[in-house]
């Protein structure tokens, strides 16, 4: 163990951190479409220099509608796997209990705030974009896998939106301030939900056999794989609606060029930056130093 995590302080914090999703979004407040929503270092929109100055922004603005729509896909079977996990550690520590019952409150809360975003989007924006799913069974899916497996994904997800938001929203201003407060809060409370979901990992792997931990590691790749793959339709998905928006059809070229550059920059937003953070890589270490190198080298290709 390299950190000093525990229950009584993460309560705490999320006690102080708590919000509602009627102060962020609905009502007369409105989002600014004259503003990006992602930042560059995630929607890699300059690239593709064949798209003009509007039209590279209704794109960001497009990968911020997905953007939105996966974590709240991807909070759709977090939110019955904290519960499931929460159930059979009633007993004991109060503290943990709340913390993780509170875990799983603002899950639900999350799932809400970007359904409500996904509505106001849409009708602001005007064109319908389309997305991967349904959430369901993409849950299905990832529940499947051995638990293990299940807790590094998510404890993945949660690192990885730290390091979004502390690397490339914070200190953003030229984000659109209403989606930018959105990632804010969202924050806030995914920060103890990090802490938590390292305990929670820990405690799994305390009572795991080696290869438990080797088969829950390597299911962990199969997980991202999946996900690597519904990315790539959503950036199909993308295109199109990129092209509903602007009226404007790509050329073949364009296209191609389009749905590489692309694709490698969700990869990164999902999959490369979550892999590579250096505390799930301390976590990964913790459970089998050879899997960490492992993961590095992996981690390399989706940057």
């Amino acid at each position: 163990m390299n950190h000093q995590f525990n229950y009584p302080d993460i309560l705490a914090a999320s006690q102080r951190a708590n919000w509602k999703v009627e102060d962020l979004i609905g009502g007369e407040k409105r989002f600014n479409f004259g503003k990006p929503f992602m930042p560059e270092s995630l929607a890699r929109t300059n690239a593709l220099d064949f798209l003009n100055k509007e039209e590279r922004m209704i794109l960001n603005q497009i990968r911020g509608h997905g953007y939105l729509y996966i974590f709240g896909m991807v909070e759709e079977f977090i939110l019955p796997f904290v519960m499931d996990h929460a159930r059979n550690r009633l007993n004991g520590d109060d503290a943990r209990t709340r913390a993780f019952l509170g875990f799983a409150a603002e899950e639900a809360k999350h799932i809400d705030l970007f359904k409500r975003f996904r509505r106001e989007f849409t009708e602001s924006f005007g064109t319908e974009c389309q997305v991967i799913g349904p959430p369901e069974e993409i849950a299905r899916l990832v529940l499947s896998h051995h638990p293990l497996a299940v807790a590094l994904i998510i404890l993945h997800i949660e690192w990885m939106t730290q390091r979004h938001y502390l690397d490339s929203v914070k200190d953003d201003q030229d984000l659109e301030p209403m989606f930018k407060s959105l990632l804010k809060h969202h924050w806030m409370e995914e920060a103890q939900h990090a802490k938590l979901d390292t305990l929670m990992v820990e405690a799994m792997a305390a009572t795991s056999s080696k290869e438990d931990i080797a088969d829950a590691i390597e299911e962990y790749f199969e997980i991202g794989g999946l996900i690597d793959g519904g990315l790539k339709q959503q950036v199909l998905f993308d295109a199109e609606s990129f092209e509903k928006a602007t009226g404007r059809m790509l050329s073949e070229q364009e296209m191609e060029t389009f749905l590489a550059q692309q694709h490698q920059a969700q990869r990164w937003t999902f999959i490369g930056s979550g892999m590579s953070h250096p505390n799930f890589l301390a976590t990964i270490h913790n459970l089998d130093p050879d899997a960490r190198q492992k993961m590095e080298q992996a981690a390399a290709a989706f940057s």
